[in-house]
């Protein structure tokens, strides 16, 4: 865990490297005002960063109205302080909802605001009230805003009455019910929270993949223009024939995608397939969408049937996953009998090593000496494998 008090001075994070989730808890200061928040901007632009690379978001009274606003809201004073401990009832879509599905319809909360939010199109929303409808809501797969503090224990129930007396005033007998409504609230409380936890952990790997491509995604093609010719010449050592299905997992911007569907002809099928939405928007933008169906899926768990493709084409995929044998054992089963896989790279292993100031480790699962035991285990028969200074490319075969 790492804490930003921003209010004491700790500095943001620069970028989301490293950022498994963000937590924005809450504050006296006001989203749409930049007045005694000067960090109001920066938390601004690493919730965008966040929503863009689907990284996980939890926001709590303040932090929700930033989130709205990072999302396309808009924030804005309210009628009057809402304090103290009141009801908000769920909506429909929370019985559907990763984190709020089983919370009853009636939920007492505590509430602790003045200002509120217009939520953006395609907000889910979760929870609302008469006063303020903007009680919980979701953008998105993975970010979430509470208006409420569904966190609160005594300890800070307490804090709150110590720290706005006046506020407090308003709202009689609040913190000597906090004991009983917080007994209340706790299981509900810990499931949500327990959830998000779960999520958080469940999506680390994926997380960290999007927060390194997705800001890099629009200047992909740009910076690597020059890798055309080498995957074309890959893409003919896969040994595909007309009217058969391929796969490109991990297609990125798609730079393959021409060439495999050049390879299959018309009456073939393509699928590109990454874990990075924004890599997909650029694929689309390059034009590659012509070439390929564009699918969103995690390499590990492809939406398709067994033995549904001919022939799978990955490049640079896996130095990403978090585990080879497994991903290896997926695309061995929805690949048929006879289908081909090539592992590619537009640089050998050596190279790459050097460029990025490591040694070449006897560890390095693309090594012949891990690999082939790997494809083995998992399906595949190595029939080809070449590490040169200009390129990596194996070849293996589905067994039967």
């Amino acid at each position: 865990m790492r804490p930003c008090r921003v209010w004491a001075g700790d500095p943001l994070p620069e970028n989301l490297a490293g950022v498994e989730a963000l937590v924005v808890m809450g504050g006296p200061m006001a989203a749409y005002s930049d007045a005694g928040f000067p960090t109001r901007t920066a938390e601004l632009d690493l919730l965008r960063a966040a929503l863009a690379a689907e990284v996980p978001v939890l926001g709590v009274c303040l932090g929700a109205q930033l989130l709205a606003v990072a999302a396309g809201g808009t924030a804005r004073t309210g009628t009057g302080a809402q304090v103290g401990w009141g009801e908000v009832r769920t909506r429909p879509a929370a019985a559907r909802d990763p984190l709020f599905t089983g919370t009853p319809e009636r939920l007492r909360v505590l509430h602790w605001h003045a200002d509120t939010v217009e939520l953006p199109p395609g907000t889910v929303p979760l929870a609302s009230c008469e006063r303020y409808p903007a009680q919980a809501f979701r953008v998105g797969g993975a970010a979430w805003g509470l208006q409420f503090h569904l966190e609160a224990d005594e300890a800070a129930v307490a804090a709150f009455v110590s720290a706005f007396p006046e506020e407090a005033a308003a709202a009689p007998g609040l913190r000597e019910a906090a004991p009983v409504e917080l007994a209340a609230l706790a299981p509900h409380r810990d499931r949500v929270f327990g959830r998000f936890a779960a999520l958080v952990a469940a999506r680390a790997e994926r997380t960290a993949t999007r927060t390194f491509f997705t800001p890099r995604a629009a200047a992909w093609e740009t910076r690597f223009a020059a890798d055309g010719p080498r995957y074309e010449a890959a893409v003919a050592r896969l040994g595909l024939s007309p009217g058969q299905t391929v796969l490109d997992l991990g297609c990125g911007t798609g730079r393959a995608l021409p060439a495999l569907r050049a390879a299959v002809g018309d009456k073939g099928a393509v699928l590109g397939v990454d874990v990075t939405s924004a890599m997909l928007v650029t694929a689309a933008r390059e034009g590659r969408a012509g070439h390929a169906r564009l699918l969103l899926a995690d390499c590990h768990r492809l939406p398709l049937p067994p033995g549904a493709v001919d022939g799978i084409f990955t490049a640079g995929l896996l130095d990403h996953l978090p585990d080879l044998t497994a991903a290896l054992r997926e695309w061995a089963r929805v690949t048929a009998p006879g289908g081909a896989l090539l592992l590619f790279h537009p640089s050998g292993r050596a190279e790459r090593a050097r460029r990025h100031g490591r040694p070449l480790s006897p560890d390095d699962p693309l090594g012949e000496p891990n690999l082939r035991p790997a494809l083995d285990g998992s399906g595949w028969q190595l029939d080809r494998y070449e590490d040169a200074a200009t390129h990596f490319l194996a070849r293996a075969v589905r067994t039967c």
